[in-house]
């Protein structure tokens, strides 16, 4: 994915795209997250993960085959939509099969090194997205599709079949795998959404048009504000992913041990917030590149922070939780990337001083958000 991160505002120039244009792109993909993510999660929890994570990764090379392939519009929106029915195959089953395999106590370190998995990725690809950049901007999505190939092949050839999982759960000493009905029923939708894990849904919800409403639009921001390069857009990801690796694959587990996932994620809001702001008042692209750093490094410890909460609250339905967490973020993507979009198109600074206030918001809705709760489902 960060292959094409610095590649995006220059299609849209070399395309003469606007940039609500871009952001609806963006929202096509989270509409099919929407759409599929608690669908996927059902199924997952029914026939198993690994064939569900399979397909996922061959509907992303496709993907990305449909965007180098094309240069119309319409093309790249039905490759975004096929890319956001990819991802909800592939996130949520990823955080349900890690729940399913760890105790409690494991978890928030397994999960952590899974977003740190993510990050390894952001620290390569966008330096050497920037690099294939230069022989052609498409020539990233090229790459990208080989990779969604070859993570296909080698998760067929090297995840263990649902029956090893299964006995690995047993081993792990923690509830198998539930093989539950293909459809949650009212009861479990209601105990769901009832209690105290409703605030937390909510959290996701309000937080989640802040998170994307920044992400969405930032290389398209800094190219047209300061004048950022693909170089350097690359430099400010690659060094992103470096905190990011270090943050979440050798601290996160300390720092929930610390704080408890709930602070947190109330401190990361904070500084999310601050940073946001002191971007809409920077001079400079070097203190751009220090704000960026906060805020894009407190974003990659929320989303496993909350995600650990989440798979915290059940020993079962872990399809179903991570399935709703992923359409619930999606809300926010699809809104997000075109409310931000539409804003730049009128005026650079706007749109972030929206997502500084969503993001204050969620800070203080963080309050609401109890210790310790469990919902059976």
């Amino acid at each position: 994915m960060s292959l094409i991160f610095p590649v995006m505002p220059f299609i849209k120039n070399e395309l003469h795209l606007s940039a609500t244009d871009m952001g609806i792109m963006n929202s096509l993909f989270a509409f099919a997250q929407l759409i599929a993510s608690p669908i996927v999660g059902q199924i997952s929890d029914r026939i198993g993960r690994k064939p569900v994570l399979v397909w996922g990764l061959g509907l992303y090379m496709i993907s990305e085959i449909l965007f180098a392939a094309t240069n119309w519009l319409w093309m790249f929106d039905i490759s975004r939509t096929i890319g956001g029915l990819s991802a909800a195959m592939v996130v949520p089953t990823t955080n349900a099969l890690a729940a399913d395999l760890t105790t409690p106590r494991q978890r928030a370190r397994v999960i952590g090194l899974l977003s740190a998995a993510f990050s390894g990725g952001l620290i390569l690809g966008p330096g050497i997205g920037g690099f294939l950049a230069k022989i052609d901007y498409k020539t990233p999505f090229w790459c990208a599709a080989v990779l969604g190939l070859l993570s296909m092949i080698s998760l067929q050839a090297m995840l263990p079949s649902e029956k090893e999982i299964e006995s690995i759960a047993k081993d792990s000493i923690v509830p198998p795998i539930s093989k539950g009905p293909s459809r949650a029923t009212w009861k479990q939708t209601k105990r769901l959404f009832s209690g105290p894990m409703k605030i937390l849904f909510l959290l996701i919800l309000i937080s989640s048009f802040g998170l994307v409403g920044f992400e969405s639009i930032y290389s398209l921001y800094v190219n047209e504000v300061f004048g950022f390069t693909i170089g350097n857009i690359a430099l400010v990801l690659t060094l992103n992913g470096l905190l990011s690796l270090m943050f979440q694959a050798l601290l996160f587990d300390r720092l929930v041990t610390w704080l408890t996932e709930k602070r947190l994620t109330r401190y990361c809001f904070f500084l999310a917030a601050a940073g946001t702001v002191w971007i809409i008042l920077a001079h400079s692209k070097l203190e751009v590149i220090i704000a960026t750093l906060i805020v894009f490094t407190s974003y990659d410890l929320i989303r496993p922070a909350i995600t650990t909460l989440l798979t915290k609250a059940s020993a079962t339905g872990q399809g179903l939780i991570n399935g709703v967490n992923m359409s619930l973020t999606s809300v926010g993507n699809i809104i997000g990337p075109i409310m931000s979009g539409a804003l730049l198109d009128m005026n650079y600074h706007v749109p972030y001083v929206i997502v500084a206030a969503f993001l204050a918001l969620s800070w203080l809705m963080t309050y609401m958000v109890k210790d310790h709760f469990t919902v059976t489902i």
